[in-house]
């Protein structure tokens, strides 16, 4: 991948602004606007009577003067990030759709790799995680592109938009290593392409999880057909539920019914694949 372009500081501050929801980038504007111009309209200070004071007076004329610029720098600062906020969310909802509405191995390679990380990041907003895109491309982070939180736990993402090649068990590593040093609860690698057997078997013990191209898509398909048949569900609700994607290839998944075990005589959804995948979930 690229390295991130070298931004101004203006540019570094605007882009930590964005990082917010853009209500509480507007609230800040407003916040930050208010309490700098009232320092900024207050009386200046008064000659010094003795010349132990003069120090005191320097330092109360100094915070009037950044208080005067910062009235009107940090609002632009905040409202600016609040704009590309607002137009980030549009472009990663658009680019979802797009991708989701007909989920393919070509449509995932068409993508660039800064679009690819967009769209995994907005998969997992819909999972219910609270998302951060840390660009982390040449930057001392191990090259951490998500930190994912849900339920007080933190959890870091990479993501390999490589079309050819397999993700080897050094990237597994490397999240692992990162992981203990930040202390995080587990990790996600994504790719569009596939893993090795060894990453996988490393990943296993790592509380990594891996998502391959082909699982991606199947995902991406699931998502897709829970949220077109949501409306359906509410104006019809005794309707029976579709079969979903299987979580670990993507195929179709067929009613089953357990016959021995704890489980005997309830239904769950297996894999149309079974034999060669033995993926199931719960009704």
């Amino acid at each position: 991948m690229p390295r991130k372009k070298k931004q101004s500081a203006f540019e570094d501050t605007v882009e930590i602004a964005s990082w917010l929801p853009w209500w509480a980038g507007l609230l800040l504007a407003v916040v930050s606007y208010l309490g700098l111009h009232a320092l900024a309209v207050t009386a200046p200070p008064s000659t010094p009577a003795m010349p132990g004071e003069l120090g005191n007076v320097v330092v109360a004329q100094m915070f009037r003067t950044m208080a005067f610029y910062g009235q009107y720098l940090l609002p632009a600062i905040f409202t600016l990030g609040a704009l590309v906020s607002v137009l980030r969310r549009g472009k990663r909802a658009k680019l979802y759709q797009d991708v989701s509405r007909t989920p393919s191995q070509q449509a995932l390679e068409s993508l660039t790799w800064h679009e690819f990380e967009l769209l995994i990041g907005e998969w997992f907003r819909r999972q219910g995680y609270a998302v951060v895109e840390t660009g982390g491309v040449g930057e001392p982070d191990g090259g951490i592109d998500l930190v994912l939180s849900k339920q007080n736990q933190i959890y870091l993402v990479q993501c390999k938009q490589w079309k050819a090649l397999q993700v080897g068990v050094n990237v597994v590593r490397e999240l692992m290593g990162v992981m203990a040093v930040q202390n995080a609860s587990g990790g996600f690698v994504v790719t569009s392409g596939r893993f090795t057997d060894e990453a996988r078997r490393f990943a296993e013990q790592a509380k990594i999880t891996l998502i391959d191209g082909r699982q991606l898509t199947g995902l991406l398909r699931q998502q897709s057909k829970a949220s077109a048949a949501r409306p359906a569900v509410q104006s019809a609700p005794a309707s029976p539920e579709a079969a979903p994607a299987c979580p670990k290839c993507g195929a179709d998944m067929v009613m089953r019914t357990a016959s021995r075990g704890a489980n005997a005589g309830r239904s769950f959804w297996g894999c149309s694949q079974f034999p060669t995948c033995r993926a199931t979930r719960p009704i």
